[in-house]
């Protein structure tokens, strides 16, 4: 396990080095999240439509781990009664009456504007009409890049955590998408305390061919950053993805580069192939996961179903690393 005492106290403070302390099947990197979030206040965070004993639990399971202040925006009736069936008292939390989910989705929106919420946590309400009032043009949540999703991979024995995206929201994005995915990812994981975060643009292989589409796209990417188009990391590609992540599998490609075999950030042409990728990790790998959007004023949790109470807590705790240190940029994000 991890000692506290190697864990940063203050967000941004060091590098993420914990992998130091892996043992076998071992998955510590949540933890070192959750231990760098510990001295930041809650974030205020609206919860949209907590009407089942996942979506409330997870809620209140940040809130007990001081990672939250929950608002929940819903049917109170449908709330108290999943409330009920978890066995806890939401007695002292506020509770934002709106019968139906558009209500609920538009109002969670109207709190950030607001100010009184500095996040947003999507309980059990479809994806579309969650964030149907958040992209509006007129009085969303927009910025002035594309929203993507990063999902943040816990793997045992892995040395680094994982940042995988898009594999949830932009499903065939172009060039201009892809770098504003790259650089939310950047910023997240900037935000997780990894100073220089490397960067891998996937494909499926690691020299550019004009018939992969993605291999093109991947070049275009790494030499936009080259050119300060993109950020606060090291980008580079197209890589295949054990090149990617395994230094023996570079070194047997001859590839020189500081992101082969090193990569923090893998960047994915497809949800297709996100989807892939993050499901074979978590069902044959053994790993946890937990996520963000990016890219809106707020970070936003964008939980599934299949989320347990640890994946939104863990997600929680990301969402308070990313508020904390998109405060103290001397800029908005744009």
């Amino acid at each position: 396990m991890v000692d506290p005492a190697d864990t940063p106290k203050t967000p941004g403070e060091a590098p993420l080095e914990a992998h130091s302390k892996l043992t076998a099947g071992e998955r510590i990197h949540f933890q070192v999240f959750e231990g760098r979030a510990e001295p930041v206040d809650p974030v205020p965070t609206a919860v949209v439509c907590p009407h089942e004993e996942g979506s409330l639990g997870g809620a209140l399971e940040a809130h007990d781990r001081d990672l939250i202040e929950p608002i929940l925006v819903g049917d109170p009736d449908a709330i108290r009664k999943a409330a009920d069936s978890l066995g806890r008292s939401i007695d002292g939390f506020e509770i934002i009456e709106r019968k139906s989910h558009a209500e609920a989705a538009a109002t969670a929106v109207k709190l950030v504007h607001d100010q009184r919420v500095r996040c947003l946590m999507k309980g059990h309400i479809h994806t579309d009409d969650f964030l149907h009032p958040i992209v509006r043009r007129d009085g969303g949540l927009r910025t002035g890049r594309r929203l993507s999703h990063v999902f943040v991979a816990d793997l045992p024995r892995h040395p680094r955590p994982l940042l995988i995206t898009d594999a949830a929201i932009n499903i065939t994005p172009d060039l201009a998408t892809k770098a504003d995915i790259v650089q939310n990812a950047i910023d997240l994981a900037m935000a997780l305390g990894i100073q220089v975060p490397k960067v891998a643009i996937l494909s499926a292989v690691e020299t550019v061919n004009q018939v992969i589409p993605s291999s093109v796209d991947a070049a275009i990417l790494a030499k936009m950053a080259d050119r300060g188009q993109i950020k606060g990391g090291i980008v580079d590609g197209p890589f295949a993805m054990d090149n990617a992540i395994d230094a023996q599998a570079a070194a047997t490609k001859g590839l020189d580069s500081p992101v082969a075999g090193q990569a923090e950030v893998l960047v994915v042409p497809s949800i297709e192939a996100g989807n892939i990728l993050l499901k074979g990790l978590t069902f044959l790998g053994g790993a946890e996961s937990a996520g963000l959007v990016i890219g809106a004023t707020v970070p936003i949790m964008l939980t599934s179903r299949a989320d347990d109470d640890r994946a939104r807590a863990a997600s929680a705790a990301l969402a308070l690393l990313y508020d904390h240190w998109a405060k103290s940029r001397s800029v908005p994000l744009t």
